[in-house]
């Protein structure tokens, strides 16, 4: 892997550079690691001792390679050195705005969606994002949980036979040693419901030296597993990130990016398509573009969600489908993601929709006038597993009129039922 460019981390041999143990046990963790290595004008200093009163900063050497100091704008910096504005908490900040807690049957499984699950192995990262949503657990105690408390969720997912994905995080999976992530993915390989196992992991992006032939050869026999990596910029790709993600696509990992929209990161049609490009170029999938949550300390980083629907509008039909991710919102109180788009229906009939082109043009779409389907009449519609059992898609199957919502939160104490009436 390439040396660093700074004076105070280009005397380290390339060795060391290159072991990822090294580099997290040489991680900027205080404001004095910072003055060494970036030797930062007062304000950012300043920023640093105020923002760290309440949350902890760790970087890897590595990252803090890339940061840009004479550029205001350095989305490295941004995503790495805390600021002042981290210590100013806004009215609409939350502890745990997607409430995961309140979803979670067991200590660190959420189960929100009918058929996956959220469990979280570790509090672990190489380096503490600034605009983290999970920031009320990671980064405070640096370390794994017990495998027994895991457990308690693999046993969850044992129990239950509908849940066939299941998402390993944390903090980051991939700082676990090779042996503890392997004895997580060894159990739930043998739950025969679990179809699916997706890693979410910053490291490739973050600490690149993590992804080793050792790891690979590990991972390769719990296929399929899924990879959810989490770039926010082009700047993030460099000749060693895009090793790290060449080596797991060769390994047989679908790699999908799962960015946020950061206010003056990326917040910028150019900058998305730019990064969406280049991901493609390392065979990343650009899969979800998040709205920034609600989480304490935050607030600066984010953006209106008319911001993220103009990018959208900027790159559906201007650059190919497959640099298109989704624009998600992750309601807060547990609402789970929206999928928020430029509107392209102008006016619908029985007979035709009228629809406008990335382009502006408006064009007529004739409607079919049958309406009879497949539904009913395959294989598939008799297996409970495929079934709709939640939201609106269940009035399509099922003979009722009316849904109503039950246990979503309204008010501090105020419950209401979802129930579908004939």
């Amino acid at each position: 892997m390439a040396k660093p460019k700074k004076k105070s981390l280009a005397r380290i041999p390339r060795r060391q550079w290159n072991d990822w143990r090294w580099q997290i046990r040489n991680r900027l963790t205080n404001v004095d690691d910072v003055i060494r290595v970036l030797s930062p004008p007062e304000e950012i200093i300043a920023g640093i001792n105020l923002a760290t009163q309440h949350f902890r900063m760790a970087i890897t050497p590595y990252y803090a390679s890339l940061i840009d100091l004479d550029n205001p704008y350095c989305p490295i910096r941004a995503q790495a050195i805390p600021s002042a504005s981290e210590a100013k908490f806004s009215e609409s900040d939350m502890v745990d705005p997607l409430e995961e807690e309140r979803d979670s049957p067991v200590p660190g499984l959420t189960h929100r969606y009918p058929d996956r699950v959220l469990l979280l192995v570790t509090d672990v990262c190489s380096m503490y994002c600034r605009h983290c949503t999970r920031r009320r657990l990671v980064g405070h105690t640096d370390h794994h949980f017990d495998f027994k408390r895991i457990k308690q969720g693999i046993d969850y997912i044992a129990a239950h036979p509908e849940i066939r994905d299941v998402v390993v995080s944390g903090g980051d999976p991939l700082m676990m040693s090779c042996a503890s992530l392997e004895r997580i993915l060894k159990s739930l390989r043998s739950i025969s419901h679990v179809e699916i196992i997706r890693l979410g992991s910053r490291t490739p992006v973050v600490l690149p030296m993590r992804i080793t032939p050792s790891l690979i050869k590990m991972l390769r026999k719990y296929h399929p597993i899924y990879i959810c990596a989490h770039f926010n910029h082009a700047k993030e790709i460099t000749p060693d990130s895009a090793k790290a993600c060449n080596r797991l696509a060769d390994g047989g990992f679908p790699i999908q990016n799962q960015s946020v929209l950061l206010r003056n990161v990326n917040d910028c049609p150019h900058v998305i398509k730019e990064l969406n490009q280049k991901l493609l170029t390392i065979r990343v999938n650009p899969y979800y573009i998040f709205q920034c949550d609600l989480s304490l300390g935050i607030s600066h980083f984010r953006t209106s969600l008319g911001r993220g629907i103009q990018i959208m509008e900027a790159l559906r039909g201007h650059t190919s489908g497959l640099a298109v991710p989704t624009f998600v919102v992750d309601l807060p109180g547990g609402g789970g993601k929206v999928p928020l788009m430029p509107t392209y229906v102008v006016a619908r009939s029985d007979d035709r929709a009228v629809l406008r082109n990335y382009e502006g043009a408006i064009i007529v779409y004739m409607e079919p006038h049958r309406w009879d389907c497949i539904c009913g009449h395959d294989p598939a519609c008799s297996q409970e597993r495929y079934r709709c059992q939640k939201g609106p898609g269940m009035l399509m199957t099922k003979p009722h009129t009316v849904l109503e919502p039950r246990k979503r939160r309204i008010g501090p104490r105020i419950l209401l039922r979802r129930r579908a009436h004939d």
